[in-house]
């Protein structure tokens, strides 16, 4: 095992998992009868919703989700974003799609957007000077608030990936870095099933969690 490899593993291991709260994962898949007619009234106001921006297909694609996203934060003008790409768009499908379709069902697409809506006042509340981004200041106490609790290492790391070269991490990099975050946590606890903070996998298994992803 290289040097790198081996470091990264050593500073993932020194984190508790008890200590992350991801949102709960998106409810498992049922007929579509069943859903419309046992879901609340918010539930319904969003599927109608959901109908508008997904198509007849009732899934919402990478690019539906590119488009979709782009709209939402052009009239935010507190967030500074050079846009999501079709790339993280990508990313962010593929570690939600627990049914491996290549798209977001309703329930899948909710969950996230319950995800991004809660995710935007943080990122608001925590960027103190107002600048429209998060600064590696701010990045410890923003992502704590979101339920990811770090240490230095992992947080230098994140820093280095989806920042800019001053260190600063604009909307969509903060929403891309959460969604992976949120999915590979919950990928681990549910993989993790006697809570001993340690999962053993084989290469298979690895690169199934890792290429899709």
């Amino acid at each position: 095992m290289s040097s790198f490899i081996s470091g990264i593993l050593k500073v993932v291991s020194q984190i508790d998992p008890a200590a992350f709260f991801p949102s709960a994962p998106p409810p498992p898949r049922r007929p579509l009868y069943y859903a419309e007619t046992n879901e609340s009234d918010e539930d319904r106001k969003f599927r109608a919703i959901f109908k508008q921006l997904a198509g007849d297909d009732m899934e919402v694609s990478p690019n539906e989700l590119m488009s979709i996203l782009n709209k939402v934060i052009s009239s935010h003008r507190q967030l500074k974003t050079d846009g999501f790409s079709i790339e993280s768009c990508r990313s962010m499908v593929a570690v939600m799609d627990s049914d491996s379709t290549g798209k977001l069902g309703f329930h899948e697409f909710k969950y996230m957007w319950e995800n991004i809506k809660k995710w935007q006042k943080i990122y608001i509340d925590y960027d103190a000077d107002r600048s429209g981004v998060i600064c590696s200041k701010e990045v410890p106490a923003a992502f704590k608030a979101a339920g990811f609790p770090l240490n230095d290492q992992l947080y230098k790391l994140i820093i280095r990936r989806y920042s800019d070269e001053h260190g600063d991490m604009d909307f969509d990099n903060f929403v891309g870095c959460l969604v992976r975050l949120d999915s590979m946590i919950r990928a681990f606890k549910t993989l993790d099933k006697d809570n001993s903070g340690s999962i053993e996998l084989d290469v298979k298994e690895w690169l199934q969690l890792t290429m899709y992803s």
